[in-house]
């Protein structure tokens, strides 16, 4: 298979489609416009199903070949960033405060690229299945998914991924079995004292040496170790303490704390780890901790990461340099468990800029590529099937 599988026009229309999606993003949880620029897009290639309303504001199209064979999916996200994009493009986001800085704009039209081509080349066997998955950034919209009960009929043999990736030559691939990338979780620690005059502190009940003690356990995993079992990295996110007065001691101070490990277990470890120790330094104070944005670790099966290997080999794809597992989480690992799945980085370009960053933007040349690699993916796999 050639990496030419699109027309000029329809590689003008995903570009075109990624422009207006780049214009109107939607956060976590909210992306019902988005879902419908993507539903009208993909009725023309008259989809075999439509399943709307996955998780939310999900849906899947399934190209069906009507004989036996294994239901492969490829999934993108819906979502976007509470984040002031500052591009100065001409399609820059229309929406104050949200912008497509994680590429899923451009993940959008990849996976839309890979239906205008199964519209005209459903699968000989099986059937595919193109997730848009809400809420990705939150780590709630794969799990969300998955306990929906619409996609029971949906659940898939085979799923693959991409992300995006500035810092690797554009264009490039890294894949590899094993850890893809972390899991994370955030923690709200939330102390409760008694305010007292500044002068007269002991007649209160300061959250301070609690929250101190926290803190200094916290550094102890602020620094990256290297990738491996063992890792752990702890991130203070957010922090405060008391009101902004000269002459009230504090009574309640808050925290936001991100652990990140590089399995599902190792993360539930750490957790346990954590929370007990700032249980055993909250004296005189009460403590209340909740989870937030809980991520699982993506692990790619072997023989999802030999189909994706081998679809790059075959189109002349190089390999990009790029550590694995990506340190940052990715929600496509809460497929993980049942389904035997694949998370590849695509090349954005060595000085391009960062994920998150108000500047960056989807590089459009990226789009015929991920097309072409989701494409002869599906064929690996039904070749080995």
């Amino acid at each position: 298979m050639s990496d030419h599988i699109l027309t000029d026009s329809q590689i003008a229309a995903l570009t075109q489609l990624r422009r207006r999606l780049h214009q109107a993003p939607e956060i976590s949880g909210a992306e019902a416009a988005s879902a419908d620029t993507i539903s009208q897009f993909l009725r023309a290639t008259s989809p075999d199903q439509i399943v709307e309303g996955l998780g939310g504001h999900g849906l899947a199209f399934v190209y069906d070949s009507g004989q036996p064979g294994p239901n492969v999916m490829f999934r993108a996200e819906l979502d976007a960033l509470p984040i002031q994009e500052q591009t100065g493009l001409d399609y820059a986001s229309q929406t104050p405060g949200v912008a497509h800085l994680c590429g899923h704009d451009g993940h959008m039209a990849i996976l839309a690229g890979l239906g205008l081509w199964l519209g005209g080349n459903r699968p000989a066997t099986g059937r595919v299945i193109l997730l848009f998955q809400p809420a990705e950034e939150t780590g709630a919209g794969a799990r969300a998914v998955l306990n929906d009960p619409k996609f029971a009929t949906l659940r898939p043999d085979w799923a693959f991924a991409l992300h995006n990736m500035p810092g690797m030559a554009l264009g490039t691939v890294a894949v590899g079995a094993g850890p893809a990338s972390c899991a994370s979780v955030g923690l709200r620690f939330r102390f409760q004292g008694r305010e007292a005059h500044a002068s007269l502190p002991e007649t209160g009940a300061s959250p301070a040496p609690a929250l101190a003690a926290v803190m200094a356990e916290v550094a102890r995993h602020a620094t990256a170790p290297p990738m491996g079992p063992d890792f752990r990295l702890a991130t203070l996110c957010h922090l405060n303490m008391g009101v902004p007065a000269f002459g009230i001691a504090p009574a309640q101070a808050e925290a936001f704390v991100t652990l990140r490990t590089v399995s599902d277990s190792a993360l539930e470890r750490f957790e346990q780890d954590i929370c007990a120790f700032a249980q055993a330094h909250a004296k005189g104070v009460t403590l209340g901790i909740t989870r937030h944005d809980h991520f699982n670790a993506t692990h790619n099966d072997p023989q999802a990461a030999t189909h994706v290997s081998r679809a790059c080999t075959a189109l002349g794809v190089q390999n990009g340099e790029f550590a694995l597992p990506m340190r940052a989480s990715e929600d496509f690992g809460a497929f993980s468990a049942g389904t035997r799945t694949a998370l590849f980085f695509l090349g954005a370009g060595e000085g391009h800029p960062a994920l998150h960053n108000r500047d960056y933007d989807f590089p459009d040349a990226l789009i015929t590529t991920g097309v072409a690699i989701f494409a002869q993916t599906l064929v690996e796999v039904l070749r080995g099937s």
